[in-house]
């Protein structure tokens, strides 16, 4: 036995490994496998590695990025597949793997199932649209942090701000784990909002719901359709820090931005302080050379444009020169423009005389009284027009008062008599006709009427009233009568025939 195990060929571990895998290649080739998936993770060139498991057992799989394109799954951890492809190795890490051709959902568990309903149902109202969050201040004053006060994500998150920038941070302690922390968490969001401005405990300009990793049931509250509308309805811009960087949570579409982890998350509410004052420092000299190099440019220009320019002299010489030709003879234009005016002036007098003025004032008389004639007979023609027409409305409103007061008798006879029908029939149906009949109403001291005898007690006050008055009066003995019993009604029977009388038959 031993010489047998001396004689067997020494390998070596590759070879060893490649024989492993044909192996197993060559006894399986393709198979198709059903189980949940477990930890998933999406590679950067393309592949997606992941851990298919049951109850019992757990293989790893990997999806080539060839062989993604025919996947329209999103996959997550906790999603029931049937799986087709090769079993093969992986020599590097001594596992057996299965190299997947197809993969479809074979069923979601209660959790993801509901999970993945509520995720559609929310997307279809538009919870998750990009339209709907809000850009995240560059660097708020206040920091709101919705998260459990023991944890480490709290010391991570102010740490984080310490060293980046110091800002104030105002923690809303939550439960982020159980019974009740979902009520928590949206209350918390709905309060944060709910702070006044410039109140005594001012309103966060940020807000961070934090938590650290967990498994799919811990992170059950941040699925919660209360959590996801409350992020949704915040005013004030939330970031999300739920799990580590492969969890996802609902209120991660619902927030306005997602970050990995909660010291992330940190990092993306403020900028480094460091850097910031570098950034200015740098921009402060970019901005001190750019305004030297353009002050020097412009006196480039200025002594560039001055070269240019000519002598003050010799561009005024000619203008000079037209000004003094100008002041020369102005004077004698003055003589010879007043001259001018002077026989025209002379030329109108001449034309104008007494006797032509006279004849213009009586044309003009004339044409006025002529005027003066058509107003007045044109007024006198008015006035009679309007009398006229006053006095055929004065008859019209004559006739109209006349058929107004025929119709107002006409409409009140037909009211009296209205007014007096109703009169008799209110007599009619009046209780006081009854009573002048010789009946009496008896009522109790509350006003109501007593209609039987049952509902009079003994020594009970009444007030009887009859036509003409009432009367106070005390019951001293009440006695109710047995209503009359109603026969029923007898059958009428054939009358039978008279026995003093014989039969004809």
């Amino acid at each position: 036995m031993n010489e047998q195990r001396l004689n067997l060929p020494e390998l070596t571990v590759s070879e060893l490994s490649a024989a492993l895998k044909r192996t197993i290649e060559d006894a399986y080739g393709y198979v198709r496998v059903r189980g949940e998936l477990g930890k998933v993770s999406y590679h950067g060139n393309g592949h997606v590695y992941f851990d298919l498991k049951d109850q019992r057992a757990t293989i790893a799989g990997v999806i080539w990025r060839s062989a993604t394109p025919r996947i329209k799954l999103k996959l997550e951890a906790g999603l029931e597949v049937v799986i087709t492809g090769r079993l093969t190795t992986y020599p590097g890490r001594s596992q057996y793997q299965i190299v997947v051709e197809t993969l479809e959902p074979a069923g979601l568990g209660a959790l993801m199932a509901l999970l993945e309903e509520r995720k559609q149902r929310l997307t279809a109202e538009g919870l998750f649209d990009e339209a709907r969050k809000q850009l995240l201040p560059y660097l708020p004053a206040i920091i709101g942090v919705i998260t459990s006060p023991s944890g480490a994500v709290i010391r991570d998150i102010l740490h984080r701000l310490a060293d980046r920038f110091p800002r104030r941070v105002l923690v809303w302690p939550v439960k982020v784990q159980g019974d009740g922390s979902a009520v928590e968490v949206a209350a918390a969001i709905a309060g944060f909002n709910a702070l006044p401005v410039q109140g005594e405990v001012p309103r966060p300009d940020l807000l961070i719901v934090a938590r650290g990793g967990g498994s799919l049931e811990d992170l059950w509250s941040f699925n919660a359709e209360i959590v996801v509308r409350a992020a949704a309805e915040s005013l004030i811009p939330l970031i999300s820090a739920v799990g580590h960087e492969t969890d996802v949570t609902l209120i991660d579409f619902a927030a306005d931005r997602r970050a990995p982890t909660p010291t992330a998350a940190a990092e993306m509410a403020v900028p480094v302080r460091m850097e910031l004052a570098i950034d200015v420092q740098n921009l402060e000299r970019r901005a001190l050379a750019g305004w030297l190099r353009n002050q020097e440019a412009r006196w480039a220009a200025v002594r560039s444009a001055a070269r240019a320019l000519p002598d003050a002299d010799e561009v005024l010489a000619l203008p000079r020169q037209r000004l003094d030709h100008a002041t020369v003879g102005l004077a004698r234009a003055l003589r010879a423009n007043a001259h001018i005016h002077r026989v025209s002036f002379m030329r109108i007098g001449g034309r104008l005389s007494t006797h032509l003025l006279r004849m213009q004032v009586e044309r003009r008389r004339e044409r006025y009284a002529g005027v003066a004639h058509r107003l007045r007979a044109s007024a006198a023609a008015n006035v009679t027009a309007h009398r006229m027409r006053i006095a055929r409305e004065s008859e019209r409103v004559g006739a109209l008062a006349e058929r107004a007061a025929r119709a107002m008798d006409n409409l009140l006879d037909a009211r009296w008599a209205r007014c007096e029908r109703d009169a008799q029939l209110l007599a009619a149906f009046s209780y006081r006709g009854v009573l002048a009949r010789g009946f009496t109403l008896v009522r109790d001291r509350a006003g109501r009427p007593l209609r039987t005898a049952t509902a009079v007690a003994a020594g009970m006050p009444m007030d009887i009233e009859f036509s003409d008055g009432r009367v106070a009066a005390r019951a001293e003995k009440v006695q109710a009568s047995a209503a009359p019993r109603a026969e029923p009604p007898r059958r009428r029977r054939r009358r039978e025939s008279d026995p003093g009388q014989g039969s004809l038959f």
